[in-house]
């Protein structure tokens, strides 16, 4: 299996969904941890913890997929996407309803 992304709009397009996919696997473990470790630790930390290893089993399952030589800068880049997934496991969502339920108020006073 072999990837070719030819330009930054096709590497965006192919990351993009990856990050999304990321970070409701990271929301779904964190939400069955904290039920199970009943709130003994900070959720963002847990959260943090959890997008990284998540991030990093998703890169070296791809790269092992499509037969892809480990370099250490694209360990790195995996991190730093780590860094972004846990992020938006811990405001993205919470934004988001925010940002719904304030459309949905200006939408009534209309």
């Amino acid at each position: 299996m072999e990837i070719a992304i030819q330009n930054v709009y096709q590497a965006v397009a192919f990351i993009l969904p990856v990050v999304l996919v990321l970070m409701v696997v990271t929301n779904i473990i964190v939400e069955v941890l904290k039920k199970l470790l009943w709130e003994k630790m900070p959720t963002n930390v847990l959260a943090f913890a959890t997008a990284l290893i998540v991030t990093l089993l998703a890169f070296f399952a791809f790269c092992s997929i499509t037969h892809t030589a480990v370099v250490w800068y694209m360990v790195a880049g995996a991190v730093i996407t780590g860094v972004f997934v846990a992020y938006a496991a811990m405001f993205g969502y919470d934004k988001l309803r925010q940002t719904i339920s304030q459309i949905g108020s200006i939408k009534n006073q209309k």
